[in-house]
């Protein structure tokens, strides 16, 4: 199948967006940053899920299959940028932190009106090299490719509550918890309780986004009380969940 090529990059733009509204699979020719003012933006390819809350970005090398989802009242500020090593030294879809200059630039190069002009081309390259202060950070959603473990993640995302144990997930598949760890591992690279934390946290996100309260969701995704789940949270994004981070 030919995926559609989005326009290479003068490939810059701001949008709202509503809650559940998204793009097909598709790439660019040109590396793209994808920042969230408001909202939750999520970012799926064939590796998994990323998540943008608070001051972080989705980098999207050129070429990458991929499509997106809004959470919340999403504004999406989008960037493309030349198509050259990655300055955040990662070669693959990532979440980025920026600070608050890089920020800045992504917001005003979204909304100029000539992208290919040589105002807007010095700030691209200005934001590159800010970009090379950049850290990955651990937000991203594994894809299983076993069909047991599709199964669980589809049991999770129904239901977070749900699979609460190892023994619940093996029991679901018809297997041994022995079994089921040694799936993790190997389809996942992770324990299930890790992977587990992970699809809970991602539900987690997105109905903060859509306005849910903090203890609301620390008990329908899975927690015993909101101050575990505070924790896990703060531990896991750096910051709390009942506010959310600009870029410093």
């Amino acid at each position: 199948m030919t995926l559609p090529r989005h326009a290479p990059v003068a490939l810059t733009s701001i949008r709202s967006v509503s809650r559940g509204d998204g793009t097909d699979v598709h790439f660019h020719d040109e590396h793209q940053i994808l920042y969230a003012s408001r909202g939750l933006l999520s970012v799926t390819t064939d590796k998994g899920v990323w998540l943008t809350p608070g001051a972080r970005a989705v980098w999207i090398p050129a070429g990458t299959p991929h499509q997106h989802n809004a959470f919340g009242a999403l504004t999406i500020h989008t960037v493309g940028l030349p198509d050259v090593p990655n300055p955040a030294g990662v070669n693959s879809t990532s979440v980025v932190t920026i600070n608050r200059l890089a920020r800045d630039i992504i917001m005003e190069l979204s909304e100029v009106s000539n992208p290919g002009d040589a105002a807007a081309q010095r700030l691209r390259w200005v934001l590159l090299d800010q970009l090379t202060r950049s850290v990955e950070f651990p937000l991203r959603v594994r894809r299983p490719h076993d069909p047991r473990l599709i199964l669980i993640s589809e049991a999770i995302e129904q239901d977070p509550q749900g699979v609460s144990s190892l023994d619940d997930a093996a029991r679901l598949i018809s297997v041994s918890s022995r079994t089921m760890s040694r799936l993790c591992q190997a389809d996942l690279g992770m324990t299930f309780p890790q992977w587990r934390t992970q699809l809970r946290l991602h539900r987690a996100l997105e109905l903060l986004a859509d306005g849910w309260s903090v203890t609301d969701v620390a008990v329908h995704c899975g927690w015993s009380t909101a101050s575990s789940f505070i924790d896990v949270f703060r531990r896991t994004l750096g910051y709390t969940p009942g506010r959310r981070t600009t870029a410093a």
